[in-house]
């Protein structure tokens, strides 16, 4: 089966992270947020994935695309690539993988990290929808239930119609039944919200037709669309996931958990937590971090920092506040 994952979005609320490597790209807790989905569905669906298709931007580069490729292939599974050249919306997006729109296939839309207990089960369905039960819908799409199967989607409803949002994870069994309604949007020039193709109506279309829609609800739905939120889930995630760390292992450092410490990671007279993450080969000496998220090869020194986020082998000395650092920035350091 497989994955279809739309990513060509420029994740213009990450930045400055979203620069130099697309929102999905973005670690959490050690690992990609797309790598964590593709991990979900291993463990909750009752079928194998066997290849994965990324819609990408046209200007992402050859690092993305081997960065992508070495994670399809710790999930034995093929790696496609496909080009979304303008951006007209989710139904355009999926469109853009039409080639692959054949059997049975998943689509994700790689803006959050979902969890469930036990596992879904296709049966006798047309197409799944992933969905979470929310205090306020009328800030999502939702779908409407009746006697365990779907019988209306409603996009951010005025009242209170159903508290079922769409998490923008959907199954289909027969992809180019879904590739059809798509392409007699692009023919009609058919727009939705904000004057762009939306994938809900082509799944309006799919319903109205009688085919069967089901429902798999999740119990964790993480956004990571933002840096407040990309924050906050990474601290969901690091104290779902910590385990115990042995301070001797670094001199002079004391470790408040939850905390997340990758390999190589080189700690010298540092307070680290609670709620941090530390990614592998990053070296931090007098420095105090709480609350904040630090990528790979990161260099900081006498910082004490809260709440902030820091690129790939970024380098701060001296920095006494929130900061939110891309890729390769230097701060208080000779250049």
């Amino acid at each position: 089966m497989k994955l279809i994952i739309p990513m060509a979005g420029r994740g213009t609320r990450v930045r400055p992270h979203s620069h130099t490597v697309p929102k999905p790209l973005l670690p959490v807790a050690g690992k990609m947020i797309v790598e964590r989905i593709v991990e979900t569905f291993g463990r909750t669906l009752d079928r194998d994935i066997d290849e994965i298709v990324f819609i990408l931007g046209p200007d992402f580069g050859q690092e993305i695309k081997d960065a992508l490729k070495a994670m399809s292939d710790r999930q034995d599974a093929e790696a496609t690539f496909r080009v979304q050249e303008q951006a007209e919306g989710t139904a355009h997006a999926v469109y853009c993988a039409k080639e692959d729109l054949e059997g049975e296939c998943i689509i994700v839309f790689a803006d959050t990290i979902f969890d469930m207990e036990g596992s879904v089960t296709i049966g006798d369905a047309d197409s799944v929808i992933w969905l979470k039960k929310v205090e306020d819908p009328s800030r999502f799409g939702v779908a409407v239930e009746k006697d365990g199967r779907i019988t209306d989607f409603v996009e951010k409803p005025d009242e209170p119609i159903s508290n079922l949002a769409i998490i923008g994870v959907y199954y289909f069994k027969k992809a180019e039944k879904l590739l059809d309604e798509i392409q007699y949007l692009l023919d009609n020039d058919i727009r939705g919200h904000g004057r762009e193709f939306q994938l809900t109506d082509a799944l309006d279309r799919l319903l109205k037709k009688d085919n069967v829609f089901k429902k798999a609800t999740v119990d964790e739905w993480l956004d990571c669309g933002t840096l407040p939120s990309w924050l906050n889930t990474s601290g969901v995630i690091v104290e779902k996931e910590h385990e115990d760390i042995d301070e001797d292992r670094f001199e002079g450092t004391k470790i408040i958990p939850p905390v997340y410490i990758g390999d190589n990671v080189e700690l010298e007279n540092c307070i680290i937590g609670p709620n941090a993450s530390i990614a592998e080969g990053s070296i931090l000496k007098k420095c105090t971090v709480k609350n904040s998220l630090i990528q790979e090869h990161a260099r900081l020194e006498g910082c004490n920092i809260e709440r902030s986020t820091i690129g790939r082998h970024a380098e701060l000395d001296n920095v006494d506040q929130e900061v939110h650092l891309g890729d390769h920035s230097k701060v208080g350091v000779e250049v």
